[in-house]
């Protein structure tokens, strides 16, 4: 077992060799520049990992299975099954808002937390981490890079469910006008422009759960236990909120808006949920935020 060396300072430089790629170079950008660049890497690394590349592909599978299963049928019978079901076969847009709704509960949590729990706890797990914190203001630009990521994450897993819905929809059923849940009537264009509105209602919504996430991965260096701990505390959340005994609690879970985004399917869109599902979610953002920002300037780097 090494000594323990704990380090407050935000730098958080580690004792040993460096990457040569991660230490700043004489005469090197400034710091923006730099910051960018690491931004950069972190998404390149994300977006090539496999394990990102099945995850997403997981989700584009959602919309394909209940196209086929829906196409394969004689008939839905009509409140049976997810919302927006017996719809599909007169239009298949409603494919990639059944899709999400499926998704929202387990799929998308699951994917976040796989995501999130990664972040620190990963790098540490690998031996990257000391590293990484090479650079001035090491550490609070990594933990700022490394949510950035999580969140372009958030963004692409719930847009990648309403992309697939949107191509497998449009390849077994017609596509029309379609009826919204305020009984009007708009063409085919805005429904993919509400589509891709829903999918950022669900990245927003899956902001805070990240934040969590990252928190929680930075108290440990053991990503699975992260990204385990990630998706309890999001079936947790959910759970309370269904609990009419926990009523006053419900405001408060960052799962209470989820399914806010039925309200983008009205004419006109009422961004009521939208705005206090954006504000709850910048709240936990920046309580865990902060957590993880005071837990990973004294974290010990070697241990």
């Amino acid at each position: 077992m090494p000594s323990e060396v704990t380090s407050a300072d935000p730098a958080g430089s580690a004792d040993g060799a460096a990457d040569p790629a991660s230490a700043p170079a004489p005469g090197s950008a400034p710091a923006a520049t730099s910051g960018l660049s690491l931004l950069a890497s972190e998404l390149t690394t994300l977006f090539r990992r496999r394990r990102t590349w099945a995850m997403l592909a997981a989700l584009a599978a959602i919309p394909v299975l209940i196209a086929v299963a829906v196409r394969l049928s004689s008939t839905v019978p009509p409140g049976r099954g997810p919302a927006f079901l017996d719809r599909i076969t007169q239009n298949g847009v409603f494919v990639a808002v059944t899709a999400m709704l499926v998704a929202v509960p387990l799929f998308l949590p699951l994917t976040i937390g796989v995501v999130a729990g990664d972040t620190i706890a990963g790098e540490a797990s690998l031996g990257t981490l000391r590293y990484l914190l090479v650079a001035p203001a090491g550490r609070v630009r990594l933990l700022l890079v490394k949510y950035a990521g999580a969140l372009a994450f958030c963004l692409a897993a719930p847009l990648t469910v309403a992309l697939a819905g949107a191509a497998i929809g449009a390849a077994l059923f017609p596509i029309g006008p379609v009826t919204l849940l305020s009984g009007d009537v708009v063409q085919p264009p805005e429904a993919a422009l509400r589509l891709v509105l829903i999918a950022a209602y669900l990245a927003v919504s899956l902001a805070g759960l990240s934040a969590i996430g990252l928190f929680l991965s930075t108290l440990t260096v053991v990503p699975v236990g992260a990204m385990a701990a990630t998706v309890v505390v999001s079936v947790a959340s959910q759970i309370a909120d269904q609990l009419p005994q926990l009523e006053w609690l419900h405001p408060w879970l960052f799962t209470h808006y989820w399914f806010g985004f039925a309200d983008v399917m009205r004419q006109p869109v009422v961004w009521d949920s939208f705005a206090n599902n954006a504000l709850l979610q910048a709240g936990y953002m920046a309580v865990f935020g902060a957590l993880a920002y005071a837990r990973f300037v004294t974290k010990d780097i070697l241990s």
